[in-house]
């Protein structure tokens, strides 16, 4: 039996991001604080209104804490859940989940990074692990790396196809003028960057940006009622079964396997269906990986799937649209950049890079080194 009874219950009333690129002079909290304001604005609705906080960030301990602290906020429910740049797709089924238990009656879920401004280079992703120690591996890079390393092995994936990823992702960012990557990209440009962890160059990799982004939900039933179009959450699901990559069960394939099915279980809906499909690209092998095991394609056909610009502007599927975080933005974790395009994008409001007819939208967050991996389908009213 399928368990559907989260679906429809929630939606996103107010969304709105802030600092994409870079925002000098702003800590990772003020950022995250301009984001929240901005998006309960977007929703109608006054701060003082908000009575549940989710958030999850790169510079806080204690995030829910220091969010409440920052903005004035007296919750009745909070949950500062982390499980890396995925942890924003759970934070839509925690607040579904809270809002339908009575718990709150609007759920903040926000986000802010400084960390391009504050020191840029990426630093290690992981607690000392004795079995990687002696390696001196650089995370999380040479995890993706070793992924990428594996996947090309065992089914024959190339740097060329790797670079479709990233050109499409190039191909979007130029429609979207708040994208931080703008600008012609060759595929040449692509294959002879700088290789930074063998064989992923400095194109396969993700920007570092600083970036926040907020949402706020309330029930289905409040959702007509506010300002701002509702876009409805319709289901989510959720997978984690390693912490270090070398304890990865199989390195090409992700928990996303599962947490895809557990979300479009719940939400009653084919991939067939989805106007938008959004990826966490921390690197390009991402785009590849989360193709087939959320069933796109076959797998290890991914990187056959990406090629003569399937997934660019004009291609067979729409994936990324922002520019992703290989273009667009990428402040540390992602996840709630990856809603913010889907929002955009179901409201009709993307511009030059709007899908026609975008009514329904997965979000695929990943956390760690492919380590947790979470789903979310959302939908505009006409989907419910």
């Amino acid at each position: 039996m399928k368990d559907q009874s989260m679906r429809g219950k929630s939606a996103i009333v107010g969304m709105a991001t802030a600092g994409i690129g870079e925002a000098p002079g702003f800590s990772a909290m003020e950022l995250l604080g301009q984001a929240a304001v901005a998006a309960v604005a977007d929703a109608g609705l006054k701060m003082q209104d908000i009575d549940a906080v989710f958030a999850a960030t790169s510079s806080h301990a204690f995030p829910t804490m220091s969010v409440v602290e920052y903005l004035g906020l007296k919750p009745r429910y909070f949950d500062g859940t982390n499980v890396g740049g995925s942890s924003f797709e759970l934070h839509l089924l925690q607040a579904t989940m809270a809002l339908e238990a009575g718990l709150c009656d609007v759920a903040l879920v926000c986000y802010g990074s400084n960390q391009r401004t504050a020191g840029g280079a990426l630093v290690s992703m992981s607690e000392p692990q004795w079995h990687e120690t002696p390696y001196k591996p650089r995370h999380p890079i040479t995890a993706y790396a070793l992924a990428t390393s594996r996947h090309m092995a065992q089914y024959g994936t190339t740097r060329e196809n790797l670079a479709d990823v990233a050109l499409a992702a190039r191909g979007w960012a130029n429609l979207n003028p708040e994208a931080f990557a703008r600008g012609p990209l060759t595929k040449d440009e692509v294959l002879s960057a700088r290789m930074i962890s063998d064989p992923l160059s400095k194109s396969d990799c993700c920007l570092v940006t600083d970036g926040a982004a907020a949402c706020v939900l309330v029930r289905a039933d409040r959702a007509k009622d506010l300002a701002a179009k509702p876009v409805y959450f319709l289901g989510a699901g959720a997978a984690n079964y390693h912490r270090s990559i070398v304890a990865m069960p199989d390195l090409t394939t992700t928990a996303a396997v599962d947490s895809g099915a557990r979300a479009l279980e719940m939400a009653g809906v084919s991939r067939k269906e989805l106007d938008l499909v959004m990826l966490y690209d921390a690197f390009t092998i991402n785009t590849i990986l989360f193709l087939e095991d959320l069933g796109f394609c076959p797998k290890g056909e991914g990187g056959r799937f990406v090629a003569d610009g399937r997934i660019a502007p004009g291609g067979e599927l729409a994936v990324n649209t922002n520019g992703g975080g290989l273009s667009c933005v990428h402040p540390g974790m992602y996840g709630l950049f990856l809603i913010a395009e889907a929002v955009a994008q179901i409201r009709g409001q993307a511009g030059a890079r709007q899908i026609d007819g975008c009514d329904l939208a997965l979000c695929h967050g990943n956390g760690g080194t492919l380590s947790s991996q979470c789903t979310a389908i959302l939908g505009s009213e006409a989907t419910l």
